[in-house]
């Protein structure tokens, strides 16, 4: 059986949104984690006719051809092997948008998308919650792009309701005539059309003050930096009292001028006025203070789902991806309890997670199981708290013993072996107990989990972070790993070699390893 994937394996995804289409290609390592290889910024406006004569113009679409073109050439040289092209408010709105569709089409071969408001929403909001996973979770999502406002409002994880707002900047900026420096009737006479349209959204004002909400778009990324708050999460945030205070800095200004003040691009320096009225209305009708800027969209929630489908990891359901945030949570409250080395646990989790993904295909294992093996790699150093000698043999009697949020059940059980068998000291087999109690087929699981996590503890042995990632290839039996480093080391091929024994065991598989040091890029994880 030949690995499915082609490595190294790189994906695109493309926003075809209002204001702006824009590419992001990325190498990926597993279904969590990537590389950002090359992002393009294209400045057509799509919505600059469609909002207001519901079609596209011959510039636009002649533009947008040429973009697109420019897309295909990106992706060719990166060698891009999957990837999702959509297009959201505008195209929805325009009534020849087949034009637009066919036209790509046929001149850059790139199929063109166009999405409903609820399915632009489901991508900002999985994006929004994987850039705060392992973190408290927003009461609201919220999108600002030049057709819409989308806002999320989700309750204990789950999504409550999802409202798209025809309060777009390109929108507005067309329907209120803005042009520049925005006077001060215009500047009211957008407020109350904003507060008019939130008021028919949300009839009932939300009690919610203080709470915790997360706005994406590039609108958002543009006024963060002008009106900072605290980060959160490593996050920018938005103040939006200092928003407010410094509005007329923005909007008392012409074109020309807030480009050379705030260093935006023209198109950018158009609209921002009219995003920060919008972004000040809706909060304020929410009772929001701030708002997290993670800086991801449309784009990176394609990317991951291509990413998981590449690796054969379905979406979580709500369920899921709520036990998994409280497990994580649980796990690394517990190796903050016991001073685990938290640097060393992050890049054994990471690397443990690459081989899950890529060897998917040989041993076909549910998203619990990576779960386990997500939590035992954080706390596989867990029994240097009692003593460094024979620590694997102390963390699995304190994982088997503690009480850890969310770990619980055999999914406990087999963490506990996983640290124990972790360092190669022992094999798993019937002279241990708890490994024994385990049911057949757990067993099989445990084993190849167990070694997983050997290799990956091998490969930071040095405990200093230095590889970046890793990518398998070949097949059907013959299997190179490619060790990508941020700097010239040394690997210890023999050592390497001994620690993944077990695996190519139960996995019928030979390994070899190779080094290949590479100029760090942007890492999204």
């Amino acid at each position: 059986m030949a690995l499915r994937l082609a490595v190294p394996l790189r994906l695109a995804a493309i926003d075809a949104g209002s204001n702006a289409l824009r590419l992001l290609i990325a190498r990926v390592f597993s279904s969590d984690e990537w590389e950002v290889l090359e992002v393009l910024r294209a400045p057509v406006r799509l919505g600059h006719s469609a909002f207001s004569r519901r079609k596209f113009d011959r510039k636009i679409l002649n533009e947008a051809a040429a973009a697109f073109r420019q897309f295909r050439r990106a992706m060719d040289r990166h060698g891009v092997t999957a990837y999702r092209a959509v297009a959201t408010s505008a195209a929805r709105e325009a009534r020849n948008r087949h034009l637009l569709v066919e036209r790509i089409q046929r001149q850059a071969g790139i199929d063109l998308e166009v999405i409903s408001g609820n399915e632009e929403a489901r991508l900002v909001r999985a994006a929004a919650l994987r850039a705060h996973r392992g973190h408290e979770e927003p009461r609201y999502i919220l999108d600002l792009g030049g057709g819409s406002l989308e806002i999320n409002e989700l309750r204990n994880g789950a999504l409550r309701r999802s409202i798209g707002l025809p309060l777009g900047t390109v929108r507005l900026m067309e329907a209120f005539r803005v042009q520049g420096a925005i006077h001060e009737n215009t500047a009211a006479e957008l407020q109350r059309h904003a507060l008019n349209v939130l008021q028919t959204a949300f009839p009932d004002r939300p009690r919610s003050a203080g709470a915790l909400a997360v706005v994406s778009g590039g609108n958002a990324e543009t006024l963060a930096p002008i009106s900072p708050g605290p980060r959160f999460a490593g996050l920018s945030t938005l103040n939006l009292r200092l928003l407010r205070e410094r509005l007329w800095q923005i909007l008392g200004r012409d074109v020309s001028a807030r480009m050379q003040m705030f260093g935006v691009r023209r198109d950018r320096a158009e609209v921002m006025g009219i995003a920060a009225i919008v972004l000040l209305s809706a909060g304020s009708w929410l009772r929001l203070r701030s708002m997290v800027v993670p800086r991801v969209g449309v784009r990176e929630g394609i990317l991951a789902e291509l990413a998981a489908a590449q690796f054969n990891v379905t979406e979580a359901n709500e369920e899921q991806r709520k036990h998994a945030l409280f497990l994580m949570t649980g796990v690394q409250t517990f190796g903050v309890r016991l001073r685990a080395d938290s640097k060393h646990a992050e890049q054994v989790r990471r690397l443990s997670l690459q081989l899950f993904d890529q060897l998917w295909p040989y041993h076909r294992m549910n998203r619990e199981l990576r779960n386990v093996l997500e939590a035992a790699a954080v706390l596989h150093d867990a029994g240097h708290f009692v003593h460094r000698k024979g620590h694997h043999r102390h963390g699995e009697y304190l994982i088997r013993n503690a009480r850890i949020a969310g770990l619980r059940g055999w999914e406990k059980n087999v963490a506990a072996c996983l640290v124990r068998f972790h360092n190669g000291k022992t094999d798993p087999g019937p002279a241990h107990k708890l490994f024994s109690a385990l049911p057949r087929t757990r067993r099989r699981d445990t084993r190849i989990l167990a070694g997983i996590l050997r290799l990956a503890e091998r490969l930071e042995s040095d405990h200093k972070q230095v590889i970046a990632g890793l990518s398998l290839d070949g097949g059907p039996r013959d299997v190179r790993v490619l060790v990508e480093a941020r700097a010239p080391v040394r690997l210890n091929l023999p050592g390497l070699e001994r620690k993944a024994s077990l695996l190519e065991r139960e996995l019928q598989l030979r390994f070899s390893f190779h080094r290949n040091v590479y100029a760090a890029k942007e890492r999204v994880a």
